[in-house]
Formats: C-alpha cells, sequence, structure tokens
C-alpha cells in the first residue's frame, strides 16, 4: 500500500508543479501569478477540489508523446468564494504556454457542464498561447466545444472571462460570449490576428499592447468590460463583482441587512446647474442615491457619455444605467447604446432590478453616426429595455428629449415607476430648436429677429420644457424632489419586489444585432 501512495504522491507532486520551477520562475518575472497561486487567492482558503489533476494528452505527432505533463495546461475544479460555490478553470502558462489541446479542452467542458447542471457561476482564468498546432484540427474543436457550452450557459449562470496573459486566435471568442471580461494591464492582450499577421496582410506595423492591450479593449473597442493594473486586483474585482450577482437565472441577489433610516439627502439639490446647457458629473447624483461605497462601474472608459453598473440601494443589488451630460452632453451614440443594452440584458437575465438617470438631448447627429447604424444600434437599447421584465424606474434629472426620451425607459415602453425632478424638461426638441421651427416666419419678419427668437424660446420653453405635461398625461408617476430620490425609489423597487410578467410563448426574439 505505501508503494502505491507513493506513486500517487509523486504524480500529485508533478502536478502541482505544472511545466517545473524554472517556467514558474519564467511566469513571476513577468510579474504574473500561476494559475494555482490565482486559484488560491481567488477561492476561500481551503475550499478547492480540483477535477482532472492526472489527465495527460493523448498526441503522438511532432514528438509529443515523450512530453507529458499532469493537468495538461489547465487547472479545473470548484470551491468557494465568501461561502458561495463556483466552477473555475485557470490554463496554466508554464504547460506549452497554456495552449489549448483536446483534452484541455474536455477539462473546461467538464466543468462548464458541471457549472450548468448545478447553477452556479462559471470563472475563466486565461493565459494561454492560443490552439495547440501541433494537435490540428482536435483542438480547434475543441475551442468549437467550449464556446457552443458558453451559448448555452448564457443568461442562466454567471460567466465571468479574466484574460491573465495572452489570449489570441479562437481563444478570443469564448471570453467574448461570456457575460463580463476582465483584462491585466500590460501583461495581457486579445486579438483574433497578431500584430504579424497584420502586418504581412495590411502592413501596418503594431504592438500587441497597442492592437489588443487591456487600455486599448477598455476603450476603443469596449471588448474589456474592467481592468486590473496586477493579477491581484484583477482577482479582487472578480470577488466585488460577483457579490453583486445571483447564482443563476432562477435566483435573486443576496440582500444585505439594512433598516430604513433618514434616506433624506440634501446633497442631491445643488448638483443640476440652473443652466440647462451646463455640464456637471451624473455620478454624483449616482453617490448621492445608492448605499455608502458601493457603486461597482462597468466599462468606465468606454462610451463615457453612458454610465452602467451596479450597486446597492437598500442593501439590495441594482443595475444602473445613466446618461453622462459631462461626455457629449450626455447624447446617446452606436457604441453608449451598445454598452447600455448589453447591461440591461445583462441584468434582466439575472433578475437583476434596473434604475435609469436620464439627462439626455437626444441622438448623436452626423454621417459617422449615420453610416455606422445609429439606427439598428440604438434600437437595441430600445428593444433591451422593451423586452426587460425585471422592476425598472427611471428618474429623468433635466433633459429627456425627442427619441432618447423613448428610449431610455420611458412609461411607454414598460417602465414600472417613472419620477421626475423639477428641473426635467421633457419636450420634443429644445426650446431653441423648437422655436427656430415652430415660429420661423414670426421671427424672420420680426424687426429684431434675434430678440424675437429669445421671447419665444422662452414661451416654448415656459410651456413644455418642464416636467408637468407629462405628468397630467401620466407618462410621470411623480414629480420629486432631488433629496427626496434615495427613500422614494428604496419604497419603490420594495414595492416592486415580486413583480411577476407572464410573456407571449416564443424561441427568442429577433434583436436587431
Amino acid at each position: 500500500m505505501d508503494s502505491k501512495t507513493n506513486i500517487l504522491t509523486d504524480k500529485l507532486a508533478k502536478a502541482y508543479l505544472g511545466g517545473g520551477t524554472h517556467r514558474i520562475t519564467q511566469q513571476h518575472a513577468k510579474h504574473k501569478l500561476t494559475a494555482r497561486e490565482r486559484i488560491d487567492y481567488l477561492l476561500d482558503s481551503g475550499s478547492f477540489e480540483e477535477i482532472g489533476i492526472l489527465v495527460t494528452h493523448r498526441s503522438t505527432d511532432f514528438g509529443m508523446e515523450k512530453e507529458l505533463y499532469f493537468g495538461d495546461g489547465v487547472v479545473t475544479g470548484y470551491g468557494n468564494i465568501k461561502g458561495r460555490l463556483v466552477y473555475i478553470f485557470a490554463q496554466d502558462f508554464t504547460v506549452f504556454g497554456g495552449s489549448l489541446s483536446e483534452t484541455h479542452a474536455e477539462k473546461i467542458c467538464k466543468i462548464m457542464d458541471l457549472a450548468l447542471k448545478v447553477g452556479a457561476p462559471l470563472i475563466g482564468l486565461n493565459d494561454s498561447g492560443g490552439a495547440r498546432i501541433q494537435e490540428g484540427v482536435k483542438s480547434l474543436g475543441g475551442y468549437a466545444d467550449i464556446f457552443h457550452r458558453n451559448v448555452k450557459a448564457s443568461g442562466i449562470i454567471p460567466q465571468i472571462s479574466a484574460i491573465m496573459g495572452p489570449c489570441a486566435g479562437g481563444a478570443v471568442y469564448s471570453p467574448a460570449i461570456t457575460d463580463f471580461t476582465l483584462m491585466v494591464e500590460h501583461s495581457s492582450y486579445m486579438f483574433v490576428t497578431g500584430p504579424n499577421v497584420v502586418k504581412t496582410v495590411t502592413n501596418e506595423a503594431v504592438s500587441s499592447e497597442a492592437l489588443g492591450g487591456a487600455h486599448t479593449h477598455a476603450t476603443k473597442s469596449g471588448v474589456a468590460h474592467i481592468t486590473a493594473i496586477n493579477d491581484v486586483e484583477c482577482l479582487d474585482q472578480i470577488i466585488n463583482l460577483l457579490s453583486y450577482l445571483p447564482q443563476n437565472n432562477t435566483k435573486t441577489t443576496t440582500k444585505l441587512s439594512y433598516n430604513l433610516q433618514d434616506e433624506i439627502r440634501e446633497e442631491l439639490t445643488a448638483i443640476v446647474p440652473d443652466n440647462a446647457n451646463k455640464p456637471y458629473d451624473m455620478r454624483r447624483i449616482i453617490y448621492g442615491i445608492i448605499d455608502l461605497d458601493s457603486f461597482f462601474e462597468i466599462h468606465k472608459e468606454y462610451a463615457e457619455n453612458i454610465i452602467v453598473g451596479f450597486a446597492r440601494l437598500g442593501g439590495k443589488s441594482i443595475g444602473i444605467v445613466a446618461n453622462q451630460p459631462l461626455c457629449l452632453a450626455g447624447v446617446l451614440d452606436v457604441n453608449s447604446s451598445k454598452k447600455a443594452a448589453r447591461f440591461v440584458r445583462f441584468c434582466d437575465s439575472f433578475n437583476i432590478p434596473i434604475l435609469v438617470l436620464v439627462d439626455v438631448p437626444g441622438f448623436l447627429p452626423g454621417t459617422d453616426q449615420e453610416w455606422n447604424g445609429i439606427i439598428s444600434n440604438g434600437a437595441k437599447l430600445l428593444y433591451a429595455l422593451s423586452e426587460a421584465t425585471v422592476p425598472r424606474i427611471t428618474v429623468i434629472t433635466r433633459k429627456a428629449y425627442g427619441g432618447a426620451y423613448d428610449v431610455m425607459n420611458s412609461k411607454h415602453i414598460g417602465a414600472d415607476m417613472n419620477f421626475a425632478w423639477p428641473t426635467a424638461e421633457i419636450a420634443v426638441m429644445g426650446a431653441k430648436g423648437a422655436s427656430e421651427i415652430i415660429f420661423k416666419k414670426e421671427i424672420k419678419n420680426a424687426d429684431n429677429p434675434i430678440a424675437k427668437l429669445a421671447e419665444k424660446e422662452f414661451e416654448y420653453a415656459s410651456a413644455f420644457a418642464n416636467p408637468y405635461r407629462a405628468a397630467q398625461r401620466g407618462f410621470i408617476d411623480e414629480i420629486i424632489l432631488p433629496k427626496d430620490t434615495r427613500r422614494k425609489l428604496i419604497k419603490a423597487f420594495c414595492m416592486l419586489e415580486d413583480k411577476s410578467v407572464e410573456l407571449p410563448k416564443r424561441k427568442h426574439g429577433n434583436i436587431p444585432l
């Protein structure tokens, strides 16, 4: 028995070393943790149970049978984060550069199948050179097996991808399908084709960092939802993100203990400027409404004219979508519409109530926007909010003009409660533009057209640039003082807690992708 025990002990010791001490040292020299170190940090101490530790590849081409490593470049299993069950895989760059083989993929697929059966979040820590070219189509098939499971699990369990090293070629599509993608600055990158291929095909010289680094995907493409300065911060972000999410689509988020107190927030009163053309930071309003230090922003550096993220209100997790007047006056454009639509659909998939804060002058005009599909992209946000069945509440803080008023969770597309501040302006367009159209002849024929325009602008603004006509029609449920907003929202979301919507039977809708 002792000899058999020693055999097992020896094999496990080799497995724990991955590609060996030299390669572990190389990993550390790049300021990166190993796959096992990442798992140990992320999961509750002692909770990790590994599956498939003794798996090896089956390839015999190119002398591969002479180079076997237990685990085959990926550590898979399950454990707890803050006491909650999660399934996890972490690619091990010290073994064949973390490249994906047939057995490597099978290990990941096994974990994905278990996560879906049990109904628990799936976390993937990606650090891979891509498909293992020695295995050819078998490795490509392995990627497709993973993609297929990503799609099956979408909207059923939360899927989180952390890019903690290279992620290229076919490897990028799994993170793209998952709900959230985190990247580590200066040590991770994602691209379909690398700099060498780009140079060959387009003669464009570009570095890996510029082509697909964390900053690039956080600001330009929107592929990265969250960035971190190092591995540890990335793992901390995962822990924090998970705290706002339920286990699966049949559950609700964990409510933190909270006793209703004096919820008046006087600081909200002075945020919106008297001058309607003057910008302000919508985050100040968010911070004044939510529980202290609870805002977890998503896509912070992408499409900055709209803000999305999670927060807690009275101890409950909510999703927030808010126009940002500090950037492009808060207009909706192609990127902000896509950003908000995807976030709304995630919240709706996982029973997270949605709060929409509105200060929007309309859609961004211009040939660039029209040629890049502002119509279909704006329709994505309209579709996502119209489709959402979770509790949905809107607060109009200032401008709500034109079609953007409709799109931003108006009563007409199914919002449950719509509030407006006294500073709200709900109209087809701004007073100046409307006056120039309505009173065109009168202004043209006036002795002083500039003075006449100002007079008519004031006249129009007095009649329409306010929330009262919308309130008279029932499109606004209540006009509230800014200081009362937090109290009103806590009570309204509590009132909507048991909201239930019966949807017509269908396979799925056809969102304008």
